[in-house]
């Protein structure tokens, strides 16, 4: 075989391989008769805690957080306002507006995510998807987040995000919501 051949085998052999993973993705679907069931607005709705932590592709924990979480509701849409206090002594703010579509469908929107997050949730789950702006030293790097939400109790909830660009695995984030009683 020539060379060049063996090359272009190699690569396809490769883009097939990477793109093993995404074909099997469970459906957020797959959860919809788990309990309790994950509704937004009920959930975030009040004083929510936080903590987490972003580990690289290899798995070491790189930055730790806790978060702070005032949310209301208004109808159908949602404002969530995040305070961010991180490992290494510094502050962020995200502020989220999401909007209930119907009943499985949500679309959210804050200041440092490109377009719109589509959300869908069945039973205890929810997945968004959507395109975050990270800063990194002196560049914003715009990366894919596949970001799933687990109800557990009425107080407790986890989340699991994927951190993606141009398909590649770039690390993950792992968070879990303690509820303030009301």
């Amino acid at each position: 075989m020539p060379k060049i051949l063996h090359y272009a085998n190699n690569l396809l052999m490769i883009g097939i391989i990477m793109l093993l993973p995404s074909c099997s993705n469970t459906p957020v679907s797959a959860y919809q008769n788990e309990t309790p069931t994950l509704d937004l607005a009920q959930y975030f709705n009040g004083k929510v805690d936080a903590w987490g932590m972003f580990q690289d592709r290899s798995g070491k924990v790189i930055k730790r957080f806790h978060v702070v979480i005032d949310a209301h509701w208004q109808g159908n849409v949602g404002t969530l306002d995040e305070h961010f206090t991180w490992s290494d002594n510094t502050t962020s703010q995200r502020i989220w507006t999401i909007t209930k579509l119907d009943k499985h469908h949500y679309q959210g929107t804050a200041a440092d995510v490109v377009g719109n997050a589509q959300g869908e949730a069945y039973g205890n789950a929810l997945q968004w998807r959507y395109v975050l702006q990270l800063p990194v030293d002196d560049k914003i790097y715009n990366v894919s987040i596949d970001d799933w939400m687990y109800q557990l109790d009425d107080l407790s909830l986890m989340n699991r995000s994927k951190m993606s660009k141009f398909g590649f695995h770039l690390g993950d984030i792992t968070l879990y919501f303690k509820k303030r009683p009301s």
